[in-house]
């Protein structure tokens, strides 16, 4: 349970805890860190879409290009599968076979909710049929229905797909998530990818196994997302019931509380600046870890602009001032279009200073990242027009 304002923990306000987690962000200042290293720091990053990845870590490394993403890619050193929340995320080939079957549990309760589509289907022929499919060579998820609805012809096509895509730990394959190519969808075991060999189980059954496995993804989310809550951390990796780790591990913590008396959790060493520290404008992509993985998101998003960065089911790309979300931002061929929201226009008196601040990192965006490579401008208007 959630400390009450009983408690006698120190309290780190709304700043602090913004600047102590940009800081395990990579956000304050851009890391000189490869970028291997800069993804298993970050427990992974969030790719429903391809590109984002590589707009992550260009706002937390110094000189980072999208080629060295690129290479990482087609080398299988980083590979994209679904893991936290039920999303793509990009990973290290070793954090994917660590982290992927730490959410299984949450993985077979999403395939719980689909038992009425797969009314007399056996789950486990269901994975064993679906693996030997992929592992022949990549498949689309198209083909794995199809292929599926040949052994249970009566069951529904989209359970089944659910039902494969959680069973089994499918990895997207090259060239897909390659930055400057494209490629269709298609998906083979995470054993294969990685060399393991076909057949191969990846996911853990050990009781034991699991309960260490649980424990160091605790300590590596607070060096990546803390100060946390328990309730943080349940949010960013989907799962449930993670209050028992945080018990184990509460000897080798310290212990904060929000303005609100909730209880947070860090790591001994680990960095918390002083709420005063400056922090940088940064262009984050859509879907960036930094606005998803907290189940208290004030600590980056006020109040007021809660759901600004989502149009219907679309999701935008967003620009920190301060380090707090300030508004969104679209990059159309090399054309960067920055729409502030009206408590930072310029009707607010917005000064120059913050403008220019604003342009440069948009021109530090615009070098790196623009694929046209003709020299781009930054515009100040709204993403929609």
């Amino acid at each position: 349970m959630a400390s009450t304002s009983r408690t006698t923990h120190p309290v780190l306000d709304t700043r602090s805890l913004n600047r102590a987690t940009l800081a395990r962000q990579l956000l304050l200042s851009r890391a000189e860190m490869p970028a291997q290293d800069a993804v298993a720091h970050l427990l992974g990053l969030q790719a429903q879409n391809v590109k984002p990845p590589y707009f992550q870590l260009h706002a937390r490394l110094a000189g980072f290009r999208p080629a060295e993403l690129a290479g990482l890619m087609e080398s299988r050193e980083v590979l994209r599968i679904v893991t936290m929340r039920s999303t793509i995320h990009t990973h290290t080939a070793q954090d994917a076979l660590t982290l992927r079957p730490l959410v299984q549990p949450a993985r077979d309760r999403e395939v719980n909710n689909f038992r009425k589509g797969l009314v007399g289907v056996d789950l486990d022929r269901l994975a064993g049929l679906a693996r030997d499919f992929v592992e022949e060579e990549p498949r689309t998820m198209g083909e794995i229905r199809e292929e599926l609805l040949k052994e249970w012809p009566d069951a529904d096509p989209q359970s089944l797909s659910v039902a494969a895509r959680c069973r089994l730990p499918l990895v997207q394959v090259t060239p897909r998530g390659v930055w400057g190519r494209s490629g269709q969808v298609r998906l083979t075991t995470l054993g294969v990818w990685v060399g393991a060999g076909p057949g191969v189980e990846v996911v853990e059954d050990g009781v034991g196994d699991r309960t260490g496995a649980v424990d160091d993804a605790v300590l590596r989310y607070l060096g990546a997302f803390g100060p946390a809550s328990v309730k943080d951390m349940q949010t960013w990796a989907g799962l449930t019931r993670l209050r028992e780790a945080f018990e184990r591990l509460r000897p080798r913590l310290v212990v904060f509380q929000d303005e609100n008396g909730v209880e947070l959790f860090d790591l001994p060493e680990a960095p918390r600046p002083g709420a005063d520290v400056p922090a940088p404008p940064r262009f984050l992509p859509e879907f960036d870890n930094l606005l998803l993985s907290h189940a208290d998101r004030t600590r980056v998003i006020a109040p007021e602009l809660k759901g600004r960065t989502w149009t219907v089911n679309q999701a935008h790309c967003v620009l920190l001032l301060d380090g707090f979300l300030a508004g969104l931002w679209k990059l159309d061929g090399n054309i960067l279009t920055v729409e502030l929201f009206e408590s930072f226009g310029s009707s607010s008196g917005a000064t120059k200073a913050r403008t220019a601040e604003i342009v440069a990192e948009g021109e530090v965006l615009l070098a790196a990242m623009a694929e046209d490579g003709a020299d781009g401008s930054v515009r100040f208007g709204s993403i929609h027009g």
